[in-house]
């Protein structure tokens, strides 16, 4: 499902929806009147292409019916006032005055704000102020994007209440700015992408480096179920950017500007000349961009059993090369696989 809104609270069809009830019923109970403004963004699940989005490679995620909300409207001053539901917390700040406090959930928001002020004081913009009540249920730490999800919801709610035309690709990219520059975490643009430019009833073919976007439709009578581990996880604090170092160190090596610009043939010729952890990091990565366009073809082509090939393949080498599954993920799979 794509990015809703903004359109106007009262007139807007997801505020039918429990989530968005509350949200709305919240904000009326805070702030005394109905909402000007409801927008959400929806958290992602990726099919196939794992750690290629950073490596300027081929992802093909889909957007979920888990989501961020935010009912807001507009204010005459420069100020940011949001009351957060899921975490019970009020934080408050100033356009004019943009510094970086302790990590917590605000900070994605003042990140967002940054880097749209930095794009529209080029053309002599200004951002304007707005009040919030913002909600969510994508499960936070469980991989399927609730801080681009909370990025994205801030960006729509920036571009409400300041009049800002909404234009996916490089909405995405400031979020992922917000992420990279104002958070620490150094995540590539396939989180917040999708989340600007889903499609129900489709995944998205993501080029990460043209950011073009190509929907791919569900072969019929296919689902998709999201199976949760249970186990979570601290991005900032994880191996994740170790791993994105060593894809940089290998691309350096080969002299491209990343590993989507090495093939297989070309990797196998010279890999006797990397680490063995380089090796297996990069050999993933070169794999997967592979498996993911022989991906699209299986699902235009509605050809089942060969895209769950594809998956097999890519958890083994996430597994085992890339070293970033657990013994609850692997156990899960296991599971999955004895089904019919």
């Amino acid at each position: 499902m794509p990015s809703q809104g903004p359109k106007p609270a009262a007139q807007n069809p997801l505020a039918k929806t429990p989530i968005a009830r509350t949200a709305v019923e919240k904000f009326i109970e805070i702030f005394g009147q109905s909402p000007e403004f409801l927008v959400r963004a929806p958290g992602r699940v990726n099919l196939i292409g794992e750690h290629t989005d950073y490596n300027d490679g081929f992802v093909m995620p889909l957007a979920i019916d888990r989501a961020v909300w935010i009912a807001l409207r507009r204010r005459d001053d420069r100020r940011v006032s949001v009351y957060s539901l899921d975490f019970d917390s009020h934080e408050e700040f100033s356009l004019d005055n943009l510094t970086k406090g302790e990590h917590g959930w605000c900070e994605y928001i003042k990140g967002v704000a940054h880097f749209l002020s930095k794009s529209l004081d080029e053309n002599n913009a200004k951002l304007r102020g707005w009040e919030g009540v913002l909600t969510g249920d994508v499960p936070l730490g469980a991989g399927l994007s609730s801080s681009a999800s909370l990025e994205v919801a801030a960006a729509r709610a920036f571009a409400a209440v300041s009049d800002i035309h909404w234009e996916p690709a490089p909405m995405a990219k400031l979020a992922q700015k917000a992420e990279n520059q104002w958070i620490g975490m150094n995540c590539g643009i396939m989180d917040q992408l999708v989340s600007t430019s889903g499609i129900d009833g489709h995944a998205i073919l993501i080029d990460c480096r043209s950011l073009e976007t190509t929907p791919v439709p569900f072969p019929e009578n296919l689902s998709v179920v999201i199976l949760d581990t249970g186990t979570r996880r601290g991005l900032v604090d994880s191996a994740y950017n170790q791993r994105r170092a060593h894809c940089e160190e290998t691309a350096e090596f080969f002299s491209v500007k990343a590993l989507r610009d090495v093939d297989l043939k070309r990797f196998e010729q010279n890999q006797d000349s990397l680490d063995e952890t380089t090796r297996r990091r990069a050999r993933h990565v070169i794999t997967e961009n592979d498996r993911t366009l022989q991906a699209v073809d299986a699902m235009r082509e509605g050809q089942v059993e060969r895209l769950g090939l594809l998956m097999d393949q890519s958890h083994d080498s996430l597994r085992d090369d890339f070293e970033v599954t657990n013994d609850a993920l692997c156990a899960m799979v296991e599971i999955a696989r004895r089904q019919p």
